[in-house]
């Protein structure tokens, strides 16, 4: 036991000799064998001192740095066109940051005796602060350059760096109202992590960029379309929906919300919930034409034809044009005449008096203008297929020559 004890203790010596030493060969300024020398040290158990070992990673990679920094800057003071290393400046203002971050962590544990005595804070915090905006540059260098991966490491240091404690107590840092590039850069890092289909990520910045007033309208969208992509419980699709429903409250006039809620509920299926919100719209707006169309579509489905007729004659008086309102309207009269007429048939027979015929007529009479108005709307039938529902409706009402035409229609299959 003595022995194991005895090499431990070697091994804990050996590794804070090596970052002792490595400190001497960034003093003669060979930084890329003091980086060599100390990364075994930086995560080693064997290291005591770890906060002394992320501290000088911090200025090894500062320095670095620093140099190109400086060196560009002089060449633009002398209006010199020399180019710089620019990749290399940038992964040095990553690595220094993340060191100085990790230094810290190590830096305010307690000691032996308890107490917390921080040595490398105040240091690193100040000149972290430069570092830190750079990597706002340093991530536009790597979108630029199709590194998605990279420009998302470095907008995400550089949006939550102000929550570390490194920056404890620096209100030019830790207090983000004042940070002027703060909604912009969330908004570009939740754009990545949506194209990477890292959703959660996504909304996470989305929302951090639609604090600010002249972001949140694309930010929301964001945030819209990355719960949209992971709804997988009911209480995912609730939780979109609220969401959906507060920013169609809070910007009534735009259309974008309104529609991914007619999406949702269009593609849920579940009619009454459907039925329930469009009676929310036309309740808030009753020129909603989209509003209407819905209420009728519920109807139709249901095969409640004067309600759904009422509805769909609603958003057709908002739009004389709204063509698949229009058919509609036609095709549930249509379906309203069928039903009476099987309703007034003689049980044994299947005849129709001719009061009751006439009421029939009446309604098909109805139907067809709205049909032949979808015609006329519609002739190629791109938007809706007339054809079928007109041919029925001719030979209904007896009307051979016409029918004969659709039937040519219909049997041609366009």
């Amino acid at each position: 036991m003595m022995a194991l004890m005895a090499t431990a203790a070697t091994t804990a010596f050996a590794q804070d000799f090596i970052v002792k030493e490595a400190r001497k060969q960034l003093g003669k300024g060979e930084i890329e064998a003091a980086l060599q020398m100390l990364t075994p040290a930086l995560n080693s158990p064997a290291t005591e001192d770890k906060a002394e070992a992320w501290a000088l990673k911090a200025d090894i990679e500062f320095g670095k740095f620093t140099a190109i920094q400086n060196e560009n800057m002089q060449n633009v003071m002398q209006q010199k066109k020399v180019p710089y290393d620019t990749l290399a400046m940038n992964n040095a203002c990553f690595e220094a940051m993340k060191a100085a971050i990790k230094c810290d962590e190590y830096d305010r544990q307690p000691n032996e005796k308890g107490k917390v005595k921080l040595r490398f804070r105040q240091n690193n915090q100040q000149r972290m602060q430069n570092v830190r905006l750079n990597l706002i540059n340093a991530g536009l260098y790597d979108y630029n350059h199709k590194n998605l991966d990279g420009a998302l490491e470095k907008w995400t240091l550089y949006l939550e760096s102000p929550a570390d404690e490194l920056f404890k107590g620096c209100a030019e840092v830790e207090d983000v109202t004042k940070d002027q590039y703060r909604s912009e850069i969330a908004y570009y890092a939740g754009l990545v992590a949506y194209q990477q289909k890292n959703y959660a990520v996504a909304e996470k910045f989305a929302k951090m960029a639609a604090e600010d007033p002249a972001k949140a309208a694309e930010a929301n969208e964001i945030m819209l379309f990355s719960k949209k992509e992971t709804l997988k419980t009911k209480e995912d699709s609730l939780a979109y929906v609220a969401m959906v429903k507060d920013l169609h409250k809070a910007n009534p006039e735009e259309d974008r919300y309104f529609n991914l809620l007619m999406e949702y509920y269009t593609r849920s299926d579940d009619q009454a919930a459907m039925a329930a919100w469009a009676e929310e719209e036309i309740a808030i707006n009753p020129e909603n034409k989209m509003a209407w169309a819905l209420t009728g579509q519920v109807h139709m489905n249901n095969r409640e034809w004067d309600p759904a007729i009422e509805a769909y004659k609603k958003a057709i008086e908002l739009d004389n044009d709204f063509i698949q309102c229009i058919f509609n309207a036609g095709v549930c009269l249509n379906g309203k005449a069928i039903d009476l007429k099987d309703k007034l048939a003689d049980k044994n027979t299947g005849g129709l008096t001719k009061a009751n015929a006439d009421k029939v007529k009446e309604i098909l009479t109805e139907a067809k203008s709205f049909l032949e108005r979808s015609k006329e709307l519609d002739p190629d039938r791109e938007k809706v297929n007339w054809a079928y529902p007109l041919y029925q409706i001719y030979y209904s009402i007896g009307d051979k020559a016409k029918s004969d035409e659709m039937e040519k229609l219909v049997n041609a299959g366009h």
